[in-house]
């Protein structure tokens, strides 16, 4: 253990700087980061938009009104098909969003109209690159034909072609929201396909999601159409026409167009904001292709005097009348239009059309004040977490806890260039992980200097060989508390969203570094020193929190916490059940808006302005803001708190508004720094995806370590969890914390750190079962967790001081995480003690001269073996 190859040292020592060298452009300002010649490292940790302001929105693409456009057209080609094969007498041919059906009059024309509809199937895949397999083609065709009862057919689509629909439409419309958010100028926006049919946009820097929704909100299917008729009534439409209504802006009324367009929005080059000629008033000026402009021209000098139609998203923006031929392919759309919503209109036409309109299920909006606050407030607990930690390890080890901040340092270095190379974003939550992570990065080392502790005493004078054997001691418990932990962190990746998955890749990006750090980093540095000191003797700790030797009998006093356990995870139940949790609107849907006033405003004021739009449950409470933490300031902020609108996910969007329209106009210097909207259904999804997340860390932590050791640690430290978990679920039922996404990444991180100290008893409980063979388990138990305890005593207080300063000076709108990570490593310690190991005595474990049954059978009462 203490020999390094060339090869190794050099091996670490590059890892090292590379880490520094994709740190380093964190420390850069933007413009010299430009600077830096191209082969150095330029890319920086993003912030996430709680960190620097900017709009989220979860929006879901309506694939099934693509569906119903095919089966439109498909009603015209099944006549037009029928015709063809000389099947004259049909009636009910209906068109339906899932289906065409049509009844056949004559019984010896049924097989016929069958083979004629067949004939209209396309295969799905890509044609001829699809190719054809055994069964036809390979991929399938995309219509199937069915004969119904009384002579009538059916056409749906099939399995293959809804999915090739699906892909197709999902991919048009994440090109179409690129493209309208690229033309309006936005800087680095995040544009992901989530699921099926979902898409998530985040862009920092816009004031609000509303206004990135009037962005990519509309559909903007562009068309020009010969108008037959004009008025505020119009009469029935004959065949081919169709009525169309105006904008309020074009005045109303309906007209009556002709449903072939004379030209399509496809047809368009370009367009832009421009000014009528003579009004100076803002139009916007458009261009049509080569073919588009040929088209245009004959039409414009054969209908010269003649009305056309301008039709946006089936709604008539402008009919102008045609004054002469239009030869040049270009011309401009004018209207009741403002400088901005012309340049708006033209960024959506110069995009395309989106294939389907789309529906928001989910809005935040993050201002850049709250977010600038939340950096600092951010950057000062990190700061003082990492200084307090650095000091602690300094005065308890002295010359190793220097070596150790050392690696802690480059622990960090390394962690933020894993971020910036992965080109991860850092959000609150993912502030808050690396916070945990300087906590528990000393976790490796403290195992490793109390094995060298323990190595110096049982081999007084061999300082080497107590080194060695201390790093060798302490590598398996090491590698199983981190793996635990690392479990933890990939379903938390897996299942969670947003923050929560940032803060998930920090944690699993930090225990990689930090076992690193630990196990390679140090201990070169270890060896180096005692290669360059060869010291005689060796006292590893400064200050001893915990004597060198103990012997508290906690298993002889078991049954008093144990009962009290059992009596606190119960009421903790019943709790839940009577009180119930303060869900956030991630699980129960609604709206949250935080704002704030230049002047003192009560909460009635609010209450009393939001009264009237009848809004069901509203809730206004004040808070503290981190700005008025940091300048002393008083900001007058609160929390609004809206139920969720029905299940229609338009109702929520339009509550923010109408809420944020009612403020400005009762509340002249209001500001809203943060708007959250969640739908029920996706809260409901959301829910039902962390409970999933936290039974599944529970498995796979229970299939680990029962490889790992046997079944029985496997049930104990399970039951240890479930103590955990029930606990702080009670916790946040007595105090009304509210209880939202960022708490089940905490209970999932306390199902981690619970793993990692009960992983680290059980793995010196499984060291002293083959080394004391007849000791009784109540003793060896006992002798197991006081081994240990100076390492659980260390590892807590490192936490705790990191997770402190984080509670106190970090960000109030994540102090709720931060209570529950403080009280997972509280409640943590406490559960690897005196349930894990109680739990243990309990079922027995088997040893190399009995079963595991022979050994439960010979447990006593007061659960000493016999």
């Amino acid at each position: 253990m203490l020999y390094f190859a060339p090869w190794k040292r050099l091996a670490i020592l590059l890892t090292c700087l590379m880490g520094v060298l994709f740190a380093s452009p964190n420390l850069l300002a933007p413009e010299i980061r430009e600077s830096l010649p191209s082969w150095m490292p330029r890319d920086a940790v993003n912030l996430g938009l709680d960190l620097r302001g900017g709009a989220h929105l979860l929006v879901e693409v309506e694939i099934e009104e693509v569906a119903a456009e095919r089966m439109a057209s498909l009603r015209a080609e099944a006549r037009e098909a029928l015709v063809g094969a000389g099947v004259r007498r049909f009636t009910s041919l209906r068109a339906t969003d899932s289906e065409v059906t049509v009844r056949i009059t004559n019984a010896e024309d049924v097989e016929r109209a069958a083979a004629a509809f067949r004939n209209l199937a396309q295969p799905v895949g890509g044609g001829i690159a699809g190719g054809f397999g055994m069964g036809g083609f390979a991929g399938g065709v995309d219509l199937a034909v069915e004969q119904l009862e009384d002579q009538r057919l059916r056409i749906t689509l099939t399995e293959p072609a809804l999915t090739e629909i699906t892909d197709r439409t999902m991919a048009q419309s994440l090109e179409i929201i690129r493209r309208r958010i690229d033309e309006a100028g936005t800087r680095e926006p995040s544009i992901q396909r989530q699921g099926e049919r979902r898409i998530l946009i985040q862009v920092p820097g816009i004031g609000s999601a509303d206004e990135l929704l009037d962005l990519i909100g509309q559909t903007a299917k562009l068309s020009f159409h010969e108008v037959s008729d004009f008025g505020q009534q119009v009469g029935n439409p004959g065949p081919g026409q169709f009525v169309a209504s105006g904008t309020e802006e074009e005045g109303g009324g309906q007209y009556l167009l002709e449903r072939r367009a004379i030209l399509s929005g496809d047809n368009l080059v370009d367009s832009q904001l421009g000014f009528h000629p003579d009004s100076a008033l803002p139009v916007v000026n458009f261009r049509f292709d080569t073919a588009g402009s040929r088209i245009f021209g004959r039409y414009t000098a054969a209908n010269v005097g003649q009305l056309f139609a301008i039709v946006l998203d089936g709604k008539v923006i402008s009919a102008p009348r045609i004054q002469s031929a239009i030869l040049g392919g270009a011309g401009f759309i004018e209207g009741d239009f403002t400088a901005e919503s012309a340049t708006n209109l033209a960024i959506l036409l110069r995009a395309g059309a989106l294939p389907a309109s789309i529906s928001v299920l989910e809005q935040r909006t993050v201002g850049p004040d709250l977010g600038a606050d939340s950096v600092a407030a951010g950057a000062a607990a990190t700061l003082l977490a990492f200084a307090a930690v650095l000091i602690f390890m300094a005065i308890t080890y002295g010359l190793f806890g220097l070596l150790a901040d050392i690696a802690l340092i480059i622990n960090v270095a390394l962690l933020f260039g894993a971020l910036s190379l992965l080109g991860a974003t850092l959000t609150l939550p993912g502030i808050a992980g690396i916070v945990l992570t300087i906590g528990m990065a000393v976790d490796a080392n403290v195992l490793i200097f109390e094995r060298i502790r323990e190595e110096l005493r049982n081999n007084a004078g061999k300082v080497a060989r107590a080194i060695e054997r201390g790093y060798q001691q302490a590598f398996s418990a090491i590698l199983d508390a981190n793996v635990t932990t690392f479990i933890a962190a990939i379903i938390l990746f897996g299942m969670g969203s947003g923050p929560v998955k940032g803060f998930a890749v920090t944690l699993g990006i930090g225990i990689l570094t930090s076992v690193f750090t630990a196990v390679l980093v140090t201990r070169l540095m270890v060896v180096g020193w005692l290669d360059w000191r060869r010291p005689k003797s060796l006292k590893i700790a400064q200050i001893k929190l915990v004597p060198e030797t103990t012997r508290i009998n906690f298993l002889g006093v078991r049954r008093l916490p144990v009962l009290g356990s059992i009596t606190a995870v119960i009421a903790s139940m019943v709790l839940v059940a009577v009180l119930g949790l303060n869900f956030g609107i991630d699980f129960r849907g609604g709206t949250m808006i935080m704002a704030k006033t230049d002047q003192a405003v009560e909460t009635g004021d609010y209450r009393a302005a939001l009264g009237d739009l009848d809004l069901g449950d509203v809730a206004v409470t004040e808070i503290s803001s981190t700005a008025e933490d940091l300048s002393g300031e008083d900001q007058n902020a609160v929390m609004i708190r809206i139920e969720q609108q029905g299940d229609d996910p338009a109702a929520q969007n339009d509550t923010v508004r109408l809420v944020q329209e009612t403020l400005s106009d009762t509340f002249a210097s209001i500001q809203f720094l943060a708007v959250d909207a969640v739908g029920a259904k996706v809260s409901g999804e959301l829910l039902q995806a962390g409970i999933l997340a936290v039974v599944l860390a529970v498995a796979a932590v229970l299939f680990y370590i029962w490889l790992r050791f046997e079944w029985q640690f496997g049930v104990g430290a399970v039951i240890a969890l479930v103590h955990d978990v029930v606990l702080t679920i009670g916790v946040f039922a007595i105090t009304g914390i509210e209880f939202n996404l960022a708490i089940i990444a905490a209970i999932l991180t306390i199902v981690g750190y619970s793993l990692n100290d009960t992983v680290v008893v059980y793995d010196r409980v499984r060291e002293n079962l083959r080394k004391y063979k007849k000791m009784e388990l109540i003793d060896l138990l006992n002798l197991s967790i006081n081994e240990t305890l100076a390492r659980t005593v260390m590892t807590s207080a490192t936490t705790l001081i990191a997770l402190g300063a984080m509670f106190l000076l970090g960000p109030a709108v994540i102090q709720g995480f931060t209570f529950a990570m403080i009280w997972g490593v509280v409640i943590g310690t406490y559960s690897s003690i005196f349930i894990a190991a109680a739990t243990l005595l309990w079922f027995g474990v088997s040893r190399d001269w009995k079963t595991a049954e022979e050994a439960r059978a010979n447990v006593r009462a007061d659960g000493a073996q016999v």
